[in-house]
């Protein structure tokens, strides 16, 4: 496997997961193989390899020949690095107009701060990793009807998210809306996806994107807790900004929602 491990690395970069990088790197070596042959080869759990093979096909990077025993063929390296870099351009647009219209929103808010004696009052910077998770335990235990996310590492919270389960599962019985959205990275998280399902559970309602375009949360379309990741203070440090603003957190809300509809549940997550 020590050869192959730039190429895993690279198929990851293109939205693979790295079981799909391994499986299709085993299929472009032989004609065709079956499914326990190719989980052999790539070192995939058997429990999983149906999943990854079906995910490669619905991408079309693999085909399946039916019959007795089914079998399966990648595409050529070609066609797949072409159909893996339409995908990642179509995403990428995406997330450039939601940063446009994140932007466009920002700008005259951060304009109309400037009149102001205090213009942050309504903002919070946040950079102790303890004080952002403070702040999140926060804004979980006062949303009372809705709560989205977008979650996605690195996380300042313990997996176990106490105030979060409890959040969850008060909004759900009280007929509120408690939306999150993964990263696919998840899918091969076995403590994550736990979580997820502990959550779920609660009354989580969660999908899966293939990229996000930042750690956020909003509470009752009205506070709002985003990380942004500082340039300035180096890779990993973080700045989270906590806001109570209706106009920003309803613009906010409609980038969720966005996301939100082009994100898949689990069982189809797991297969696209």
């Amino acid at each position: 496997m020590e050869p192959e491990e730039p190429s895993v690395s690279a198929l990851v970069e293109l939205g693979l997961s790295r079981y799909e990088s391994r499986v299709y790197l085993a299929l472009v070596r032989r004609d065709s193989y079956t499914a326990a042959q190719v989980a052999r080869e790539a070192d995939v759990p058997r429990q999983r390899i149906y999943d990854v093979l079906d995910a490669l096909v619905r991408a079309r990077l693999a085909v399946a020949h039916r019959g007795r025993v089914a079998t399966f063929a990648a595409v050529t390296p070609e066609l797949a690095i072409t159909r893996l870099m339409n995908r990642q351009r179509e995403s990428l647009e995406q997330m450039e107009r939601l940063s446009a219209g994140l932007a466009a929103t920002l700008l005259p808010i951060w304009s109309d701060g400037r009149s102001h004696t205090d213009p942050l009052d309504y903002i919070e910077v946040l950079r102790d990793p303890r004080q952002i998770a403070d702040r999140y335990a926060d804004i979980q235990k006062q949303a009372s009807g809705e709560l989205l996310s977008f979650c996605m590492p690195p996380f300042v919270t313990p997996a176990a998210n106490t105030a979060g389960i409890k959040a969850a599962r008060r909004i759900s019985r009280a007929g509120g809306t408690v939306n999150a959205v993964y990263t696919h990275d998840s899918l091969d998280d076995e403590e994550m996806l736990e979580n997820v399902r502990r959550f779920g559970d609660a009354g989580e309602v969660a999908r899966f994107a293939e990229r996000l375009p930042l750690k956020l949360v909003i509470a009752d379309a009205s506070l709002v807790l985003c990380d942004m990741p500082d340039p300035v203070a180096g890779t990993g440090a973080t700045t989270a900004l906590f806001i109570e603003h209706p106009a920003l957190a309803a613009c906010l809300r409609l980038t969720f929602q966005t996301v939100w509809d082009r994100a898949a549940p689990l069982q189809h997550a797991r297969s696209a």
